[in-house]
């Protein structure tokens, strides 16, 4: 299954590689090619596969490319979202081979990250697919890489929550405390904020909460950690009346019971927080 995800505008690529790249080269950039390819030289290279997995990153491996040489040339034979098997060529690159080097390790640790979380993602995808469950990623990501991991959740057949503290409201244990304890007050505020185009979501624990947040009128509940019993009971309970998102303690050996609770969303952090870098390299032709 391959996914057409649009890529990220440069606009917010070009920060985030610009840094990677500074990072890399430092105050006196590459030593290595500097002292020992002679300037000139022309390369051909491919990336390629070496586990299996899901290939995402395409745009902020072009992006770090384009800031080290635009001349350099990138013929992408893959497209993210794409399933890899090993030896799977993704890109030739052709051009002036200092070039190549200096962009080789930010470009093969941009896609190894980022093929990383859509193949995880796709592995959570995958194990609910027999249900309606959509597979959700959370705000536990990577300080400064939040665009871009939730793009490689997309890449792998997930889809995103809240990009930031400023795109939704959700109304959590330590917000309903704050307020005095009371989800119909925190709610009631929550609705009086917002325009008509905010999303208010709230978290519960229990039947209970649940039933007292569905009477003030949310447009999503949170059910945080609750067994499988009370999930099937939440569902019944709210009878399609609202969204409902399973979350806290989801694994993939735990997932495909929870979708089948009848839940619309499950979201996990592990999506972003614990993905396995995905094997890629960079070999001369």
């Amino acid at each position: 299954m391959t996914l057409q995800i649009p890529p990220l505008p440069a606009i917010i690529l070009d920060p985030i590689v610009r840094l990677a790249l500074a990072e890399d080269l430092g105050r006196a950039g590459d030593l290595t090619t500097d002292a020992t390819i002679p300037m000139g030289t022309q390369m051909h290279a491919v990336i390629a596969a070496r586990k299996p997995g899901v290939l995402a990153g395409l745009d902020v491996a072009a992006h770090a490319l384009r800031l080290v040489d635009p001349d350099l040339r990138l013929d992408v034979r893959m497209a993210d979202g794409a399933a890899l098997t090993p030896g799977d060529v993704i890109a030739d690159l052709k051009g002036e081979a200092r070039s190549i080097l200096i962009a080789e390790r930010t470009m093969l640790n941009f896609l190894g990250r980022l093929s990383g979380v859509a193949s995880l993602t796709r592995q959570y995808v995958n194990a609910a697919a027999h249900t309606p469950a959509k597979i959700v990623c959370t705000r536990k990501t990577t300080p400064g890489h939040r665009a871009l991991e939730k793009r490689a959740v997309r890449c792998g057949g997930g889809t995103v929550h809240r990009y930031g503290l400023d795109d939704a409201i959700l109304i959590k244990d330590n917000h309903i405390a704050a307020c005095g304890g009371s989800i119909a007050d925190a709610l009631t505020r929550a609705k009086a904020y917002a325009g008509h185009l905010r999303m208010i979501e709230i978290e519960v624990d229990t039947l209970a909460q649940l039933e007292e947040a569905l009477k003030h009128g949310p447009h999503a509940v949170l059910l945080d950690n609750m067994d499988l019993v009370t999930l099937r009971e939440a569902v019944k309970l709210t009878a399609g009346r609202v969204p409902l998102e399973a979350s806290g303690g989801v694994t993939l050996n735990s997932v495909a019971a929870i979708a089948e609770t009848g839940v619309n969303f499950i979201s996990s952090g592990a999506l972003t927080h614990s993905a396995p870098n995905l094997d890629l390299g960079l070999d001369v032709v």
